[in-house]
């Protein structure tokens, strides 16, 4: 009997992997109690989850055959509804890393089936989870519920999104075989009927495959965040406890190990997390020897390229921003190689379900890149656009700004000296006082007071440049606008009169800030400077950062995303696409450095 018994368990999975393999032509995906039926057949989802807007689309194809070579045979991606609609209204599925529809289009014709997680809320430790800052421009917004402005922008996003990957789905010939709804909702609220018309958009907009929910493995918020009829995530699902759990709440839909984590992520001032794989390795023999469908999140993190990186808060005054680096200590690195990790469950996959795999994709070429001469160029003073006036500071938002940077500037009229208080500072800020730096105010752990000494000017002049470093992207501080939140006091006083500076800080707008003369008065900190190299071939590098102090990086109108010598980051992943034969050209602009000290690039992160 039992050998009967492995035989037909054999069968099941021989099945699986064909299926795994051949994504072409119209198929039928279900739900069942118990699992996934993929043209009525007994389907395991082995899923590596990677996300488009975090790979240059160089990439895309081979990151697909890496997860593919350690056994899975579905990609999870999330979509970034604010990467997608950088300005209200305004959609671009095409440009840089956008093409959505290309990158499961490169899955298929890798023979791999897709779990589509569009949001339109999805953490990702990306920058506000995924939602479009400009909704902060609304004073009393709520987002993630039914509030009827927020779902007009949301309907708005699905509506477009759909005529991207409706044509993709595997009812019309595509690999896609599940769109999730939202992402975690039940770590945040419990707005069923919101939940419920995000269904009834994707559907109105022509998806007509299953949907999922993905929530923490326990009753309250599997109760909050799904939802009937949709198959259930579980963050992550590692033991038959979980599962029993998953089953209370709907014992008609299958359960899955919606995010089964095989690293974790770092903040800046972090260690670098790098779970031990024992507990990984007994979580993916249980999965795999129960027949269990799971997603590994991540197979592989990529870069959180320019401004992209969220953070995480869980009190009032708590801010933790994300690195650059999404790495995740994935099995598959920041640039694309296998590690022990890969290795480890990819042997452990082919011999569970004995699997014959394609072997492992070569390496992505790295260089090393000998010391670039860095200049000063000038100094971010010396860029300041026309002022915006208003008698209290206006957020990055109200500006029209997502992050970057923002001179706030003021006299002191009454009180000219003692105790200055940022309420609220969003989220790191200099200080300066007559042109002079006094000190440097971070939002995290609440202390926002500076002393200002006594001077001898009549009207001192009181300068704030303020940095955003990430929306927050989980828990229940989301609404998180950038820039001085409300107000600044000098012992007590309400300072007014202010007038505010904008500063982007996109490649464009830095590739516009020209070189300027630099006299003693460009001295103080904000300064830009510039490099150049001439490489004779190109490919993937990682820029040393480790002598600057905190600032961006921008190579050739790219922005590689910020460094602080906080840590524990100290080099900037630079994709091969970044750079060119023959001339290239560095920008790092740097809130405390004044003067040039020369970069390298490295053939490894660490």
């Amino acid at each position: 009997m039992k050998k009967i018994i492995s035989f037909c368990l054999l069968a099941i999975v021989a099945v699986q992997f064909v299926h795994a393999q051949t994504p072409v032509g119209k198929h039928s995906f279900a739900l069942q109690q118990d699992q996934f039926l993929l043209d009525n057949k007994p389907f395991q989802i082995i899923s590596g989850e990677m996300h488009p807007a975090r790979i240059p689309k160089m990439y895309w194809r081979h990151r697909i055959q890496m997860a593919k070579a350690m056994g899975c045979n579905t990609i999870a991606a999330y979509i970034f509804w604010n990467y997608h609609e950088t300005k209200q209204g305004q959609f671009d599925f095409a440009t840089e890393n956008r093409n959505v529809a290309e990158f499961i289009r490169i899955c298929q014709e890798e023979k791999m089936w897709v779990l589509l997680r569009p949001g339109p809320y999805v953490c990702a430790e990306w920058d506000f989870g995924g939602l479009p800052s400009y909704l902060l421009k609304i004073p009393d917004i709520k987002v993630r519920c039914s509030d009827p402005r927020y779902l007009q922008a949301v309907e708005r996003y699905i509506k477009n999104l759909s005529l991207q990957v409706k044509n993709l789905q595997c009812t019309n010939g595509g690999p896609m075989l599940m769109v999730q709804i939202e992402n975690e909702y039940g770590s945040y609220g419990n707005d069923k009927n919101y939940l419920e018309k995000l269904r009834v958009m994707w559907k109105d907009n022509g998806i007509n495959i299953p949907f999922y929910t993905s929530d923490g493995a326990t009753a309250y918020m599997l109760d909050a965040g799904n939802i009937d009829g949709a198959a259930i995530g579980l963050d992550s699902g590692s033991s038959d406890k979980d599962f029993e759990q998953a089953k209370k709440r709907n014992p008609n839909v299958p359960a899955f190990s919606g995010e089964t984590y095989p690293g974790w992520l770092t903040h800046w001032g972090e260690k670098w997390q790098r779970p031990d794989t024992t507990s990984l390795k007994k979580e993916i023999t249980y999965l795999l020897s129960n027949h269990r469908s799971f997603n590994l999140y991540v197979i592989h993190g990529g870069t959180n390229f320019g401004f992209t990186a969220g953070a995480n808060a869980f009190s009032a005054t708590q801010y933790q921003p994300d690195i650059t680096s999404y790495d995740y200590d994935a099995p598959i690195s920041e640039n694309g190689n296998a590690t022990p990790k890969y290795y480890m469950l990819r042997n452990l996959i082919a011999s569970q379900n004995h699997l014959s795999l394609p072997p492992v994709p070569a390496a992505v070429p790295v260089i090393s890149i000998p010391e670039i001469i860095m200049q000063k160029h000038s100094t971010i003073w010396q860029h300041l656009p026309k002022a915006i006036t208003s008698a209290q500071p206006l957020t990055m938002e109200a500006l029209n700004q997502d992050q970057g940077l923002v001179v706030y500037k003021t006299k002191l009229i009454g009180h000219k000296s003692g105790k200055l208080t940022i309420t609220e500072p969003h989220d790191f800020a200099l200080v300066f006082l007559n042109g002079k730096y006094v000190d440097s105010v971070y939002r995290d752990g609440g202390k926002w007071t500076v002393t200002l000494s006594a001077s001898e000017v009549k009207d001192p002049v009181l300068e704030i440049v303020m940095e955003g470093m990430g929306h927050i992207n989980f828990a229940q501080f989301m609404i998180d606008r950038k820039g001085i939140t409300d107000r600044v006091t000098l012992n007590g006083m309400t300072l007014m009169n202010w007038e505010m500076f904008p500063l982007p800080m996109q490649p464009a707008d830095v590739t516009k800030m020209t070189e300027q003369k630099i006299t003693s008065e460009d001295t103080r900190e904000g300064g830009l400077f510039t490099g150049s190299f001439t490489l004779n071939t190109v490919g993937d590098t990682f820029i040393d950062m480790a002598a600057w102090r905190k600032g961006m990086v921008y190579i050739n109108g790219h922005s590689l995303g910020r460094y602080w010598n906080k840590g524990p980051q100290k080099r900037l992943y630079c994709p091969a696409n970044f750079l060119v034969k023959g001339n290239n050209r560095i920008t790092v602009v740097d809130l405390f450095q004044k003067t040039a000290i020369n970069i390298s690039g490295k053939e490894t992160m660490e």
